[in-house]
């Protein structure tokens, strides 16, 4: 799991120097944000067996929330399962 979330910084990290090269750095905030959020989302789903309403609870949000987050970020919810 460690390794996992290496690449998936690591990712944002690239997807960064990405924009900085283009000039969207007014963009950083909500890549660095979406990629906390996908991280946090998909251990939560993990942690509760992809139980949403527990997922949310956890994460302190609404469940409507969580799964307006989850079609918006292209989690996978049998990925989340596993």
């Amino acid at each position: 799991m460690i390794d996992e979330k290496a690449k998936e910084i690591e990712k944002a990290l690239l997807e960064l120097d990405r924009m900085f090269l283009k000039g969207e750095e007014g963009k950083i905030y909500h890549i660095m944000i979406d990629a906390l959020d996908k991280s946090l989302i998909k251990n939560m789903l993990m942690v509760t067996f992809g139980n949403q309403i527990k997922a949310a609870r956890l994460l302190g949000i609404n469940r409507n929330t969580l799964r307006a987050k989850i079609r918006r970020l292209g989690i996978s919810l049998s990925e989340a399962k596993l």
